[in-house]
């Protein structure tokens, strides 16, 4: 089942793509939150529509797409989760997950337009894996499923300022929540539609030219470690959002360094998690 949030900023309406139509969700949620995906959202869809509770939203295809999730809780990042890109930015493997925090304000729609910060000169891409939660985890262990754990998948771009993340400070936040830095969309994909998250090709391309090309089989630490790992530290709650990190390709660990300017076009996709695309503006 896919989800979505239509609409101007901060005035979407949810929606559920049902059978070829775009469903106004209202009449069983405010949004796609916290509250609405801890409710097993799948069954809560499939009894509205069998009591026939939901309308085709007008104009649906006319309307911005939004990110698929309200603001979450928490957008909680992994680093360095994927082999080749470690070694293209010269650094070993890690032996538990790099995690880092990024401000969940930075979170737009697929389409939306992504500012380059005053002052930037390194504004880098990671197409990454977006998981999730929709129910709490906290100290899971061996005996625990952590896929259980998870509402659903989606594309995300984890922008980032490499000058802002490595030279100032050594903050990697600070690199990662400039404003708009985390376009998300266009669904949030039910993990029921996901088979096996660890088997989806990810890609990014600028100006049309490929720059990451990849699968989620090569990540070091999988979605399920990385959320049992993460459950150890802080607990998860539904509607919090996890970047999984981002395999090779990106502009650090290309020669030349070839950082967005404005006027690039960005496009990324992940299989069965659809595709965004949007323009780099200068702020």
């Amino acid at each position: 089942m896919k989800f979505s949030r239509l609409g101007d900023p901060g005035a979407e309406v949810p929606i559920v793509h049902y059978e070829g139509r775009a469903l106004d969700l209202r009449p069983i949620t405010a949004d796609i939150d916290a509250r609405f995906l801890a409710s097993d959202p799948v069954t809560a869809v499939h009894d509205a529509v069998s009591r026939n509770q939901l309308r085709d939203l007008e104009d649906a295809h006319h309307l911005r797409v939004g990110a698929p999730i309200a603001r979450p809780g928490k957008l909680v990042c992994v680093g360095l989760n994927y082999a080749a890109h470690a070694r293209e930015t010269g650094t070993e493997i890690p032996a538990e997950p790099v995690v880092f925090l990024k401000g969940t304000d930075t979170i737009v729609g697929p389409y939306d337009d992504v500012l380059i910060p005053r002052g930037s000169v390194k504004t880098d891409w990671e197409v990454e894996l977006g998981v999730v939660i929709g129910r709490t985890a906290r100290y899971l262990d061996e005996a625990d499923d952590p896929l259980e754990c998870v509402a659903g998948y989606v594309v995300s771009h984890d922008v980032s300022e490499r000058e802002f993340q490595l030279e100032r400070g050594g903050q990697w936040s600070k690199g990662k929540s400039c404003e708009t830095f985390n376009p998300l969309g266009p669904w949030l994909v039910s993990a029921d539609e996901v088979v096996d998250p660890q088997a989806l090709r990810l890609s990014l391309s600028v100006n049309g030219r490929t720059r990451q090309n990849s699968s989620t089989d090569d990540m070091i630490f999988t979605v399920a470690e990385i959320i049992r790992y993460l459950s150890q530290f802080m607990v998860l709650h539904p509607g919090d959002l996890i970047n999984t990190g981002t395999p090779a390709g990106v502009a650090l660990g290309i020669e030349g360094n070839p950082y967005l300017r404005a006027g690039d076009v960005v496009e990324l996709a992940i299989d069965g998690l659809g595709s965004a695309r949007h323009s780099m503006v200068q702020a």
